[in-house]
């Protein structure tokens, strides 16, 4: 009988193993691919606050990035430099093994190559290298992604809507300083080129229909050598209920990815530790019921959860701006006094703070008009 059982070695998977070996608790953490990190299904970039949340050292680091340039592809554009790191370009799969091994450090144990297939009362049904197993639990958490696997055969609503991502390495040059932005590349999110190093940068973008070929016309741009072709899946909006039937979810898996910038390794780890704190209390006490776990969604909505509303509201508002609106936007926006405001209020995780520090700036309120006017109030008062 164990513990806590993790579904799910990604970042949060594995930062809620680590968490909860930490705390005492018999964890073990099964995972269905072979190599843990690969398939990559993520751009790599992650705020400096994300990489302190994950507790590694830098060895998956390949770039450093201070600041980010916002293209309109209608002649506006933005460029804002920090002059300090704010973010890091990641390899992926060596992010995820360190993260992994650091959780098998502190007395987690691993299955690669194994499943979920069922839950029958208190055992999860899996299968894999192993062959059909039946893994007893006290406790379940769900890190197995954007669709997970656990929420269904829970019968758990899951996120309303998911976008589509294509990204491919391309080589060309790029200031290495700088990710770049450019939101009419798709219509309902955004494209991006992260620079992996001068001479190699990750391009790619999400949609919610047709990303494929939005990729393509968008990559055309750079040449026509491509590396590495990802893709993957991005959840927008938390699932109702994060928690249910002794099972808590964590990253993707509730829906925590952000939607201002679709990255959910900040909200994932953070949510896996505090699923882990609430799994070493319950357990101590003996009670798992959906009332003892209900402290999970306190917690994290206690933590980001206003910063999700807001990302969301923000989302809908870009979502509504035409091509010119956003190029106007661009012109707008690079202003010394605004660009001062993005340097020292801009927050990956935490945009919230920024956004109503840019809902006090007249001359952006004007150039917008109705549109930022009303969305700005939507989010600052929903």
């Amino acid at each position: 009988m164990w513990d806590v059982v993790v579904v799910g070695a990604g970042p949060a998977g594995s930062a809620a193993a680590r968490a909860c070996a930490e705390e005492g608790l018999t964890t073990l953490c099964i995972e269905e691919h072979g190599t843990i990190g690969y398939p990559v299904q993520c751009a790599g970039l992650l705020s400096a606050s994300a990489l302190a949340e994950c507790d590694v050292s830098k060895r998956s680091v390949t770039n450093e990035v201070s600041g980010a340039r916002m293209v309109s592809d209608l002649g506006g554009e933005l460029l804002f430099d920090a002059r300090t790191t704010k973010a890091y370009v990641v390899d992926r799969c060596l992010l995820d093994r360190e993260m992994a091994e650091n959780a098998a450090n502190a007395g987690a144990e691993f299955r690669l190559k194994t499943s979920a297939s069922g839950i029958r009362g208190t055992a999860l049904l899996t299968r894999g290298i192993r062959g059909r197993e039946e893994i007893p639990f006290r406790l379940l958490i769900a890190a197995d992604g954007p669709r997970s696997s656990i929420a269904r055969m829970l019968g758990l609503r899951r996120a309303a809507t998911y976008l589509a991502g294509v990204q491919a390495d391309v080589p060309c040059a790029v200031d290495p300083r700088y990710v770049e932005l450019h939101p009419n590349a798709s219509p309902d999110f955004f494209g991006w080129v992260i620079p992996v190093t001068a001479t190699r940068a990750r391009v790619g973008l999400c949609a919610r229909e047709g990303a494929k070929d939005h990729f393509e016309r968008f990559i055309a741009r750079y040449g026509e050598t491509t590396l590495n072709l990802t893709s993957g899946v991005i959840p927008l909006g938390v699932m109702p209920q994060t928690y249910g039937s002794r099972a808590l979810f964590v990253g993707d898996a509730a829906g925590f990815a952000k939607p201002t910038s679709g990255g959910g390794v900040y909200t994932g780890v953070r949510s896996a530790k505090h699923a882990a704190a609430v799994a070493a209390a319950c357990l101590a006490r003996g009670t798992l019921d959906d009332g003892s776990l209900r402290d999970y969604e306190r917690r994290w909505r206690e933590d980001f959860g206003r910063e999700l509303d807001i990302g969301m509201k923000a989302l809908r508002m870009r979502q509504k701006m035409t091509p010119q609106e956003i190029d106007r936007l661009c012109r707008v926006l690079n202003d010394p006094d605004i660009i001062e405001t993005i340097v020292e209020h801009g927050d990956m995780d935490r945009p919230g703070t920024l956004i109503r520090k840019l809902a006090l700036k007249p001359r952006l309120a004007r150039a917008m008009g109705i549109l930022f006017a009303s969305g700005v109030r939507q989010i600052l008062t929903g």
